[in-house]
């Protein structure tokens, strides 16, 4: 029994993140679901995620998966390291064939990036959304 398409999808993105060189080399191995509260700066969170069926005939074919992935930075150099990690992250995940256990990714792209100032003042976040289509293996 798998936990479903949404739990499959996260954790592949999360896996893919961590053995990602080029993020990596911006946050070493700090992606996370939920951070702990000690977390050090900068990291990457799993953001939202939504689901919808995607009927073909009246019957669910796949499911449609709009997700987002959170960079957070408190930086000493205004948004410079936040737009960096971001765009690694859409690199490592814009087009790219992701494993994910009793599912078939059928494709997984970049659908937009927005970067805004945290509610502490210090801190800056990316949310970089994602749109993925997902089939039963």
């Amino acid at each position: 029994m798998t936990d479903g398409p949404a739990l499959a999808l996260q954790a592949a993105v999360i896996a893919a993140l961590r053995a990602d060189s080029g993020v990596a080399a911006l946050v070493g191995a700090r992606v996370y679901d939920e951070p702990p509260q000690d977390v050090a700066f900068p990291y990457i969170r799993y953001g939202t995620d939504n689901l919808a069926p995607l009927r073909l005939s009246g019957e669910c074919v796949d499911e449609d998966v709009a997700f987002s992935v959170e960079v957070h930075s408190r930086p000493v150099a205004g948004r410079v390291e936040v737009k960096r990690i971001a765009h690694a992250v859409r690199a490592a995940l814009d087009d790219q064939g992701l494993i994910l256990p009793g599912f078939r990714l059928d494709w997984l792209h970049y659908t937009t990036q927005a970067i805004s100032r945290a509610s502490d003042g210090a801190s800056y976040i990316a949310t970089i959304a994602f749109e993925a289509a997902l089939s039963a293996a």
